[in-house]
């Protein structure tokens, strides 16, 4: 995917093909600054400092109407990145800063008048050494729950929770990439921005193949959490292929009197002809169906006195799946919840159960909690609409809400983890999520290497229990552990690298294997690791931060083969 970093370095280069500005703001109180734009340009360039107050910036247009009004924390003493802000025909920028005044000085003298640019081409080269080589990430700006996620005409779309104005959360909008192979990413525009109802919170996408909606045979429809004072459910349509998206002029279309529900995830219920969604509300998840996608009745709730309660529940997904060697099928319900995971923060429990098209029951008794991924990087799990061949491929968000603010990227933060495919298996008497690479991971595979790089795949051939470590030269490691006996797999990564800008980083994350392990496959890719049973028993996700790539590998108890990923 197209990449870009903007930072102090860069600056010079922008330069290139933009045009500094002459800004003389026109300053109208200690907090209150406008500034006329030249007319001619596409985007004008914004000084980022994150240590700074937010500050609204309000787009005016020719005819005095607001266009777009972010928050961005505009440069006060230093910069540490750009944004870029499309013109959209403005005129003016009418901006409020928030920030104390006693200790940020006079409005007059703040960095971003001195380092605003203008440009018509933003530079997406990607010169930031932790960006993941073949994971999804945005070009710019901050991410974090993958959205709207579905498959039609032999194109994979992602949309995400995106931040355009910056690298910390603020702002939701739906960004939007596009892949023919799950791996190689392309950006589009932002696919649904805020409005008047509120930003834009997690949703999903369906292919509405019947019309049911009354749109087109094939539209895309989009729901989503409009969060303002109060968190409702709105609706857009796309009848372009889900390239650009219109609202519903009834929006919102669902609403609640709950602090906490959002994150609508829908799917069709062939039995009972309807629409099925899935919200969370709090502490437990509610059931709607509809014929339309328009007009929704409420089903049932599901999970009061299930699994994990430690945090609040979200992004909801359910699925009807396969189990392993029975030829039965069964129902699970994903729940991510925050905080309450196994190693702090966030994590993806599940359930598994049956459902009628109005009621999911859980056939585990209530105080079984299950995790889908035993890392401490791995949330917001959901499933693409309308796979082919019957896939369930999930896409999780690959950091933790304890630090994904602080992690020592700048100009992006957070990647999307690998894609994997879902199904179930049974150990003892319980049912459980199997998770494998999606098969076009393979296709990344290419010759094997000799020695670890910063991108790559390793496959580990056990003979019992085994040790595994990835070094580097300047001392910083991670200590990989097969327990047989216990059926334990833990991962260490207190000593992985850059580890202080949280205390609730290093950590050693420990997984059961359900049975014996037989073989590994770990996905390493410059600030992630990601290691998978063969068989798909076990999986865990956890983030890195070497000085730099880790290119010694330690094995005790098993044998190792390296391969390297064909990025381009």
């Amino acid at each position: 995917m197209k990449k870009m970093f903007m930072t102090m370095a860069a600056a010079v280069m922008l330069g290139a093909t933009g045009a500094r500005a002459q800004v003389q703001p026109m300053v109208l109180g200690d907090q209150h600054a406008m500034l006329r734009l030249e007319q001619g340009h596409k985007y004008v360039l914004l000084p980022v400092e994150e240590k700074a107050e937010n500050a609204s910036v309000r787009l005016v247009g020719a005819d005095n109407q607001s266009t777009l009004r972010p928050n961005v924390r505009l440069a006060v003493d230093n910069v540490d990145y750009f944004v870029p802000m499309e013109l959209r025909g403005g005129q003016l920028l009418d901006i409020v800063f928030h920030g104390d005044r006693r200790t940020t000085g006079s409005v007059k003298d703040f960095a971003c008048w001195r380092e605003m640019k203008y440009t018509d081409q933003i530079d997406t080269a990607n010169r930031e050494r932790l960006r993941p080589a073949y994971h999804h990430t945005p070009t710019w700006g901050w991410m974090n729950d993958p959205n709207g996620m579905f498959y039609q005409d032999g194109v994979w779309h992602l949309c995400y929770q995106w931040n355009p104005y910056g690298s910390l959360w603020e702002n939701m909008t739906w960004g939007h990439s596009v892949s023919k192979d799950l791996v190689h990413w392309e950006a589009l525009p932002a696919a649904i921005e805020p409005d008047a109802i509120g930003t834009i919170f997690s949703g999903s996408c369906v292919v509405d193949k019947n019309n049911t909606a009354g749109y087109v045979a094939g539209a895309i429809v989009a729901f989503y959490t409009s969060a303002a004072e109060s968190q409702t459910q709105s609706m857009a349509y796309s009848t372009d292929g889900g390239r650009t998206f219109k609202k519903y002029e009834h929006n919102p279309v669902i609403t609640s009197n709950l602090p906490d529900f959002r994150d609508p995830h829908l799917f069709w219920h062939g039995e009972t002809g309807k629409w099925i969604m899935i919200l969370a509300a709090g502490q437990e998840m509610q059931i709607y169906s509809s014929p339309n996608l328009k007009d929704w009745t409420k089903e049932s709730s599901f999970g009061r006195e299930y699994g994990c309660h430690g945090g609040v529940w979200e992004c909801p997904d359910l699925m009807r799946l396969p189990v392993r060697g029975t030829g039965e099928q069964k129902w699970m319900l994903i729940c991510n919840i925050n905080p309450g995971g196994p190693f702090g923060g966030n994590a993806t429990q599940y359930f598994v159960g049956q459902f009628d098209g109005h009621k999911f029951t859980c056939e585990s008794k209530p105080e079984v909690t299950k995790w889908m991924d035993y890392g401490k990087d791995h949330y917001a799990t959901v499933t693409f609409d309308n796979a082919p061949e019957g896939r369930h491929v999930a896409i999780a968000w690959m950091s933790n809400w304890q630090y994904a603010n602080q992690v020592p990227t700048k100009q992006f933060r957070s990647a999307n983890s690998i894609p994997r495919d879902l199904d179930l298996f049974v150990d003892g008497n319980e049912t459980y999520c199997g998770v494998m690479p999606s098969k076009e991971m393979l296709a990344l595979r290419g010759k094997k290497l000799k020695k670890l790089s910063e991108a790559c795949e390793v496959i580990v051939d056990l003979k019992g229990s085994a040790e595994l470590t990835l070094l580097n030269t300047k001392g910083e490691q991670v200590c990989m552990r097969y327990d047989a006996q216990k059926q334990t797999f833990s991962m260490d990564r207190r000593k992985s690298g850059e580890v202080n800008f949280s205390e609730a980083f290093p950590i050693e994350t420990v997984a059961p294997t359900h049975g014996q392990l037989h073989q590994l496959r770990i996905f390493i890719d410059r600030c992630s690791i990601e290691v998978f049973d063969a068989d798909g028993r076990m999986a865990m996700t956890n983030l890195v931060f070497p000085s730099e790539p880790y290119n010694t590998l330690k094995l005790k108890g098993g044998k190792a083969t390296i391969y390297e990923m064909k990025i381009q």
